[in-house]
């Protein structure tokens, strides 16, 4: 093995003027805070022939640390929040490989920041993990499946492709290929304007495709949503059309992905159908199909209910299931798709068992928490109402495909695979 050490001579410290000139994204350019910093290239050779397992996989890096003596101000400086997040500064270093750009987002599990790779001359996007034990934990568990996912570079290609891993100051450091923006960001930062139907298609296809491939795998995403389907560029057309606001009309700019490719992120709540409890809840609130409402097991169909979800907002800019009450969420459902079927309410558990009467039919409104909520259900469309009213110009078939994405049995969702064969699809 190799061992690379970047240190900063005596004659450099006490004699500043003669420093040499570093190119800030060459490896020697470490954050002056850190007198020795050195890692170790493994031989490939020597990897254990073992794969399977968390510490086998966490061989297969290109870069690892073997050890390093920092200051007493890098010690200082590099400590956690209470919450077990990394404090950072931009421009410093993630390990002598990684330079720090700007942070890229935030979420329960860590922090995800834009970093400049010294060895492939890239930015990357790289997902610092919570120093907290359970956050590692599950972190452990979606590197296994990344690693998995990324054995077939052919079936993949529309799932986010993991890079490598690292750990830094006690954080599991995850690099990823760096994307464009969520279609949940690009909605917003578009004032919500819906996507054509070119483009809808295209992204339906890609999700579509990115979950058949993950269900062929056995496993479940559970948590497919706008904000887990990110563009692989940031570029877009720009355009000014008349926007109507109130009485009247103003100029407005919009934009437009100049590329369709997606590709489906965050693994993290990904669960082996084996693996499963079935009893669990699981997906985004707005995204949440019926049968985890109502207690009656869950399995690959929750992904599809939550990709009609999805094809819904893109389509319209607008939430399909704006709440956050079970029963509030289920009225919702009856108003834009019809009555729950019988067969699903009599096998209804638990604390579902109180959202129906005499396990017969919802209970509502009588049951609802407010008259607000009463009202917010009373303003919800129908499906074929929202389409026409939000949707530019949409075709019968997408409609048709929603309402078979959206089928209350599990039992009655077509597949990822059959629902690639839709005529959605076909002649596109």
């Amino acid at each position: 093995m190799a061992v690379h050490f970047v240190s900063r001579s005596r004659s450099e410290e006490e004699n500043p003027s003669k420093r040499r000139r570093i190119d800030p994204r060459s490896r020697a350019a470490v954050s002056p805070r850190r007198k020795v910093v050195f890692y170790v290239r493994r031989d490939s050779s020597a990897l254990s022939s073992t794969t399977n397992s968390y510490y086998d996989e966490k061989e297969k890096l290109d870069y690892k640390y073997a050890a390093r003596s920092v200051s007493k101000a890098a010690k200082k400086h590099h400590k956690d929040d209470k919450r077990g997040h990394l404090i950072f500064a931009v421009g410093e270093n993630l390990t002598p490989r990684y330079k720090i750009i700007c942070k890229m987002g935030e979420g329960t599990f860590g922090q995800v920041l834009e970093c400049w790779d010294r060895d492939s001359h890239e930015a990357v996007a790289i997902k610092v993990i919570r120093s907290e034990k359970k956050y590692r934990e599950a972190a452990k568990y979606e590197i296994d499946i990344l690693f998995k996912i990324g054995n077939d570079r052919a079936g993949a290609r529309s799932c986010v492709q993991m890079k490598r891993w690292f750990e830094y100051e006690d954080h599991i450091c995850i690099v990823f290929e760096k994307l464009g923006p969520s279609l949940y960001d690009f909605l917003k930062t578009n004032s919500d304007r819906p996507f054509t139907f070119k483009l809808v298609r295209e992204f339906a296809r890609q999700i579509l495709e990115s979950v058949a491939y993950m269900h062929n795998l056995k496993y479940i995403h559970t948590d497919l949503k706008p904000e887990n389907v990110l563009l692989t560029s940031s570029e877009c057309r720009k355009f000014v059309v008349p926007v109507l606001e109130g009485s009247s009309k103003r100029l407005k700019e919009l934009r437009v992905p100049r590329c369709s490719r997606v590709k489906l992120i965050d693994f993290g709540s990904a669960t082996s159908y084996k693996q499963r409890s079935a009893s669990s809840i699981v997906s985004t609130r707005h995204y949440r199909a019926p049968e985890v409402i109502l207690g009656l097991g869950w399995s690959y169909p929750c992904d599809i209910w939550s990709i009609g979800c999805m094809l819904a907002e893109l389509s319209t800019g607008v939430l399909l299931f704006d709440t956050h009450e079970d029963l509030e969420h289920l009225a919702m459902m009856e108003r834009i798709l019809g009555r729950i079927p019988s067969h699903l309410i009599k096998n209804v558990t638990g604390k579902a068992e109180e959202y129906f009467r005499h396990r017969r039919r919802l209970n509502w409104p009588e049951g609802a928490s407010s008259s607000r909520s009463v009202r917010a259900v009373q303003r919800v469309l129908q499906l074929d109402e929202l389409l026409e009213k939000y949707a530019d110009d949409y075709e019968n078939s997408f409609l048709d495909l929603l309402r078979q994405l959206l089928k209350y049995d599990p039992n009655d969702r077509p597949t990822a695979e059959e629902a690639l064969g839709h005529p959605f699809f076909r002649g596109h």
